[in-house]
């Protein structure tokens, strides 16, 4: 606040000591102390008052407000804003009065955009738009022909408009009209496959004079966050990322200003702008006031956390999306649907501090809502209205009304306003409001309704201002950025590199985890290889060349997990990128650097582990070189996996083409193929892997070791015997050209990965695919809303009633936390109950509690169905649940989604044409009808929109016929007219006599008053009512009323808003009441008590509810539900199942061309090596890439299952068989390549006998790897854990698969890993079926032996041994089949 000298210390000692002059004095002499300083220092000095944590205050003095600490700032800001809806109202006025004592005009923007269209291509597919194998496969070939059909999509088409300063402007249209796609164009961020024309300015400049990214604001309706970082670190880094913008200067110049005028400001203010104005600070108090006003004080120090990970609501993460852009330096804000999962009060108080923003501070303010109650509404100066991708409305949201009336139609009294809107420009609802009776009513289209707008004056006077050029002022300039980045280049990276510490310290337990994995597997390949090196022949060299192979295979595989690492932040890396926080380099550097000391200390605990036990050359010089090659390979291989990831982004199709580096990097690495093997053509590949020169590396500091300097009867020396023999002898100096060439590899692939995040297209949404049939035919389907379930089955009505139900969990500090306390209520047969209450209050938690769906915590209290103790096993049959988040199978379409839960939740007396029937009419009451066909897709990448989604969920229960159904927030993600579809829907449902019961966050009117009862909860899991509503809601407005000090409900506002504006936290605070201690001694709850016990004795009358089984349907309908649900899945699936198809491809071609016809001829020993490094090759790569691969997929699922499983659809033995045996015809399929491809190239026997051996082994690993990897999934608590232990299992079955430590010379103390490593059984049957009946004579290490005879003696394969190998190589898919089935219906890692 800005005032004169005598008013400002006044005010100031009227905050410190009201005693006196003595303090005035004080203050005056303290402020021209500050004046005298340097400018530097006077704009981060201010006279501050510190406060304990009870809030007193003590002494003013000069402070640094730079070097504030957490409680201070906190502390300072508690007091400044003791109550949002006022204080923030107050501190804005303070500091508006301030700027304008000196004079300051603020910068402000105008947003024009004149007839902008915006047009997307589609693909055009012939049948179902659904992305099948078949249509990925024609799709890829039809674009490699240049044949491929597309069809343009308008979004928008030709819309124009202004958005004023100091104005707050609401965005309105039903779901697919162009919202969002506004609101991207005019923040610059569109994405650049859209076809974009039409100008858009600010202030009269074009997006190309300046950067629009950084002059606007764009609030995302998808709330992506890292979960590992708490909500205030979040808001932390994005504001250190955004800056301060004009804030110091402005800061600079008032304090100048004010010097030259002698005026004293008010000193909190001072200290507060001062401290808001620090530029690249760890923590800025402007997080603390942005968490103050948003209400997030309460989970400030809570991870964010996500759908594996515990963290904050889904409410709290929609109000952190929201202070993550607003904590920065705003001047012109576009927000997409804010309010998503927010209760109308909360809603309302942002939006009230946002209507303050853009009023004191000239902010321009654009804000899409689904949903607005009444007051929140009357927030808003102006109103755009979109339908069908153009303009209707633009203008005053005063005049909307009087516009429509002109046009026929009048919004009713009780109806939101904003309702009426959006179901007057819809051809199902328009015909309600038509006012004109003595007209006959006609359908108005939007096309009518844009003509009448452009006549009327509003439309002339909008016109007319788009026409007149804008005056390019220098002080509208002002507002503009020109500037891409708000800090410097050190300042970002040091930003960057403090998050990145911070994300590795949060992960710790992952690479504590993989530390741990990799002493364990050090351990074992130490004690397999013990004392190898001890022995100097060209035999134990053999195994040496071993040991040094696995060494690099398993540094190799440790790299993947940073893959997943790596893909799991790429998405909130492409929003911030997008944001212009920092430039990809800045994130690059320290993701690279800051990895290398977790190279170092895994390199080194391995060398440390095994160099001296396995026995290589034991001078101190060669154990640091050895460990310096496997420091700089790690490196490289993070590296390598880092770029892969940023390349391809797609968890599945990354993964695919990590494994194939990993095929490519061993077999060009010079072990499985020496260099003088390989075809001359190929040998770039052995030049390019960064395994051949660890290798080369390696054996150069190995074997040119003096022990290995004996010379032999080639008058050479036994090291390079055995180096010429694997082709790496390339002299004593080729240790540091293969080190250099390693560190090169480092440095390319982190260019590599600064590049791709650099360049590379950063959205992750398919392209749309439209159907042929429908692109040619269009028709518009108007099938009108079923006022009932016309087929509705016969089901028991029944009464749920719960008593003092306490729900108690402990935190992860060790406290206790009461999260519902002493919950009594009940609910009736065919009446609709409303569960509301603030965000946080405990409503989700109340309906997880009651429907048995909570998997920890302590549950207290009686819980009765009909009467009885309530079973969980019966109750899940006849309940439905619709959750607050929508978890679908994505690759079924809607109506598949319907059909398979009818088909598992419907008895099985039900007939097949009954099902079907019900199916079509919850698609027609739920208006899904014209998107039945459409796949559901991933959530923000593919498939149905967030309110599709919503309303999928509802329908999905519905068809099961529950008696009893809970929704938890139905109508979140709906706008008003969807959300009136559903709540209609559902009321229908409860008015056949079941019970229903819905939690509800921001009700319109209408929505509101169509339930008969409510429970209102406070924090603390309270009820502070529980009653009828009455009509127009006169009960509980009735029973409020009677509290003193509580504000008139104002005429035709809404109820739901105003009770929750009544019973908030801080409202209850002014009222100094405690409300459920009220309802508690109020008559009403006395009342209640007696109706629940009366309902209780009544229902003890009927009979207990039992039913014949726990599932509705027979275990073997059961398994072809899921069995038809996962084949739909999988052959929809292409990133998956045609990415390992054509990896499998890959692998045989490459195996063929690298040992084409080698098979053939079998001379030495080597030639058999050869071979088998083929079949290694195969078996070891394929499985891997197989079992990469399927973990996503599993996962995926994972949550679905939990879903079913709770609703009793299936039992998991049904659900994990069809899981099994959906995998086979896919492994059938890459088995048939292998043979097809690799038979001939290699050159293997021709015989049915071993042509079936081949198909039968290859076939059999495959299924162990993909069983292996469902396994690995279902035993996790997420894919992070998952991919860890997976690197592990890579190591151990190469290490035990017989190749490069044979089973004889395998210690006795590991042969047991031997056996039960399913690779080394493979190996055996491929091997020994091709050769272990040829008696054909070779010379092996300098002695004739047969072929056989060697098998036997050297790898330890029998050939009267297949039989045995033949049921084990069965035996391992069975049992790892079991135990998946086994622990994925035992574990259940879904905490709630």
């Amino acid at each position: 606040m800005t005032m004169s000298q005598t008013d400002g210390v006044e005010f100031a000692s009227r905050n410190t000591n009201e005693n006196g002059h003595d303090d005035d004095d004080q203050l005056r002499s303290q402020w021209v102390a500050i004046e005298r300083s340097p400018t530097f220092e006077r704009i981060t000095t201010a006279l501050f008052c510190k406060r304990d944590e009870k809030g007193k205050k003590s002494q003013r003095r000069v402070m640094d407000v730079s070097k504030l600490d957490d409680l201070d700032r906190r502390l300072f800001i508690d007091d400044l804003i003791r109550h949002v809806e006022n204080d923030n109202h107050v501190l804005l006025q303070k500091i508006r009065k301030r700027i304008d004592e000196v004079g300051i005009d603020l910068p402000k923007i105008e947003a024009r955009f004149s007839d902008l269209f915006v047009e997307a291509e589609c693909e055009v597919v012939y049948g179902k738009p659904i992305p099948t194998l078949w249509n990925a496969i024609s799709s890829k070939l039809s674009r490699f022909m240049c044949s491929n059909q597309a069809k343009k999509i308008s979004i928008l088409k030709g819309v124009s408009g202004i958005i004023r300063p100091k104005r707050m402007t609401l965005l309105l249209g039903p779901p697919s009209c162009g919202k969002t796609t506004l609101l991207l164009a005019l923040s610059g961020r569109l994405d650049p496959s859209l076809k974009t024309r039409g100008d858009i300015s600010y202030n009269g400049h074009l997006f190309s004079e300046f950067v629009p990214e950084k002059t606007s604001s764009y609030v995302s309706q998808n709330d992506l966050h890292i979960p590992e970082l708490s909500v205030r670190e979040t808001l932390d880094f994005s504001g250190c990322f955004q800056g301060t913008g004009s804030r110091l200067e402005m800061t600079k110049e008032i304090s100048r200003r004010e010097k030259l005028k002698g005026i004293v400001p008010d000193p909190d203010i001072d200290a507060y702008m001062k401290a808001a104005s620090i530029e690249g600070s760890k923590t800025n108090l402007q997080t603390d006031y942005i968490l103050k006003i948003l209400g997030l004080t309460i989970c400030a120090d809570t991870r964010v956390g996500d759908a594996s990970r515990p963290g904050i609501s889904g409410g709290q993460k929609r109000r952190l999306t929201t202070g993550e852009m607003i904590v920065g330096p705003i001047k012109t804000l576009f927000m997409d649907e804010i309010s998503n999962g927010l209760d109308s009060s909360t809603t309302f108080q942002i939006l009230s501090c946002l209507q303050q923003f853009a009023r004191l501070s000239e902010g321009t303010i654009l804000v899409s809502l689904l949903q607005p109650a009444p007051e929140t509404f009357e927030l808003f100066d102006d109103l755009i209205l979109m339908g069908e991708g153009k303009i209707i409305y633009h203008g005053p949201r005063d005049f909307v009304c009087s516009f429509f009336e002109d046009c026929g139609f009048k919004c009713p009294n009780r109806k939101s306003v904003a309702e009426f809107l959006q179901e007057v420009i819809s051809r199902k609802d328009q015909e309600q409001y038509w006012c004109h009776i003595e007209k006959t009513y006609c359908y108005v289209s939007i096309e009518s309704f844009i003509e009448k707008f452009k006549k009327s004056d509003l439309g002339l006077e909008l016109q007319d201002r788009l026409s007149k050029t804008y005056d390019k002022s220098q002080t509208q300039k002002d507002g503009l950025c020109f500037r891409k980045y708000s800090l410097s280049n050190w300042d970002m990276l040091k930003a960057c590199s403090r998050r990145e510490f911070l994300l590795m310290k949060r992960n710790s337990f992952v690479y504590v985890f993989k530390s741990g994995l990799l002493i364990f597997i050090g351990f074992i390949a130490m004690t397999v290889y013990l004392r190898t090196g001890s022995t100097r022949d060209s035999l134990h060299a053999n195994y040496l060349m071993g040991s040094l192979f696995f060494s690099l295979f398993k540094l190799l595989a440790d790299g993947l997990p940073e893959l997943t690492l790596t893909i799991s932040r790429i998405a909130v890396f492409c929003k911030q990128k997008e944001l212009y926080f920092y430039p990809a380099w800045a994130y690059a550097i320290p993701s690279a650097i800051l990895k290398i000391p977790i190279s170092f200390l895994e390199s080194f605990l391995w060398t440390m582990l095994t160099y001296y036990v396995i026995g290589y050359s034991p001078e101190m010089g060669r154990f640091i070189r050895q460990f310096l090659i496997l420091f700089a390979l790690h490196l490289s291989c993070i590296s390598m996996f880092r770029a892969i990831a940023a390349v391809f982004r797609d968890f599945v199709v990354a993964t695919t083409v990590g494994s194939i580096s990993i095929v490519l990097l061993s077999v060009f690495g010079g072990f499985i193929v020496r260099k003088p093997s390989m075809p001359s053509w190929l040998e770039w590949g052995f030049w390019l892997s960064p395994l051949s020169y660890a290798e080369i590396g390696l054996t150069a500091n190995e074997f040119f070791a003096p022990r290995w300097g004996k010379i032999t009867s080639e008058n050479r020396t036994l090291g390079e015997q055995v180096l010429d023999a694997r082709g790496l002898n390339f002299g004593n100096q080729s240790y540091w050209n293969a080190f250099g060439a390693l560190i090169g590899f480092t440095l390319f692939f982190n260019t590599v990965f600064a590049l791709a995040l650099t360049f590379l297209k950063t959205s992750q949404r398919s392209r749309v695919i439209v159907s042929h049939e429908k692109n040619t035919q269009s028709s518009e389907n108007d099938s009108k809303i079923a006022s009932r379930f016309k087929n509705a089955l016969p089901f028991e009505p029944l009464t749920f009633t719960f008593q003092d139900v306490q729900y108690i969990i402990e935190t992860p500090q060790g406290k206790k936390l009461q999260l519902l306390s002493g919950v009594t209520g009940a609910f009736k047969p065919g009446v609709l109950t409303a569960l509301m209450g603030v965000s946080g209050a405990g409503k989700t938690t109340l309906l997880d509690v009651l429907s048995g769906r909570k998997t920890f915590g302590d549950i207290k209290g009686q819980i009765e169905v009909g009467g009885y103790v309530k079973v969980q096993d019966t109750f899940s049959r006849v309940s439905g649940y619709c959750e607050q988040f929508d978890i679908h199978s994505p690759n079924l379409t809607v109506q598949e989604s319907l059909k398979y839960s009818a088909w598992l939740r419907l008895t099985s007396n039900i007939s097949s044409e009954t099902k079907c029937a019900i199916v079509n009419e919850v698609l027609e009451t739920i208006e899904l009808e014209e998107i039945k066909d459409s796949i559901v897709g991933i959530p923000g990448i593919s498939g149905l929109t967030t309110e599709q989604r919503k309303r999928l969920t509802i329908a999905v229960e519905l068809v099961s016929n529950p008696s009893i159904i809970f929704m938890d927030e139905p109508t979140t993600g709906l706008d008003a007219r969807a959300a009136a579809i559903v709540m209609r829907a559902v009321k229908n449902i409860a008015e056949t006599g079941r019970t229903v019961v819905c939690t509800i966050h921001q009700p319109s009117i209408d929505i509101f008053e169509a339930f008969d009862e409510l429970i209102l909860m406070k924090n603390g899991g309270k009820i502070i009512y529980y009653g009828p509503l009455g009509q127009h809601s006169s009960k509980v407005i009735e029973y409020f009323m009677r509290i003193h000090g509580v504000p008139k409900l104002k005429e035709n506002s809404n109820p739901a808003t105003w009770i929750l504006d009544i019973t908030s936290k801080s409202s209850e605070d002014k009222l100094g009441v405690d409300l459920a201690q009220m309802y508690e001694e109020s008559t009403l709850f006395k009342e209640n008590k007696m109706v629940i016990e009366q309902t209780r004795c009544t229902s003890l009358g009927s009979e207990r509810l039992i039913l014949s089984s726990r599932y509705a349907q027979t275990s073997w309908e059961q398994f072809k539900a899921c069995l038809w649900k996962q084949h739909l899945s999988y052959w929809r699936n292409p990133s998956y199942n045609l990415t390992r198809i054509i990896f499998m491809s890959f692998t045989c071609m490459l195996c063929g061309i690298l040992f084409w016809q080698k098979a053939k001829e079998i001379n030495n020993q080597q030639d058999l090596f050869n071979v088998f490094g083929s079949m290694f090759t195969v078996v070891l790569f394929s499985g891997i890439n197989n079992c990469s691969t399927v973990l996503f997929s599993v996962a995926t699922e994972r949550n679905v299952f939990y879903r079913e499983r709770f609703s009793r659809m299936y039992n998991s033995w049904a659900y994990s068989l069809a899981q099994v045996l959906v995998e086979i015809p896919y492994s059938l399929f890459q088995s048939i390549v292998y043979v097809i491809i690799v038979y001939p190239m290699v050159g293997y026997h021709w015989s049915v006998f071993k042509v079936f051996w081949s198909f039968y082994s290859i076939f059999c690993t495959l299924l162990i790897f993909n069983y292996f990897g469902m396994l690995l999934v279902v035993v996790t608590p997420n894919v992070h854990i998952a991919f860890t232990l997976r690197s592990s299992f890579y190591a151990i079955v190469n290490l035990f698969a017989g190749y490069v430590m044979p089973k004889p010379n395998i210690p006795r103390w590991w042969i047991w890993m031997y056996y039960l490593s399913p690779t080394s059984w493979v190996l055996n049957g491929l091997l020994t079926s091709q050769y272990g009946d040829m008696e054909k004579e070779i010379l092996a290490f300098g002695e004739k032996k047969k072929v056989s005879d060697f098998l036997e003696d050297y790898f330890g394969y029998r050939y009267d041994s297949l039989a045995l190998v033949a049921v084990v190589l069965i035996a391992f898919p069975i049992l790892l089949a079991s135990l998946f089935a086994f622990f994925i219906g035992k574990l259940n890692f879904q905490k709630k």
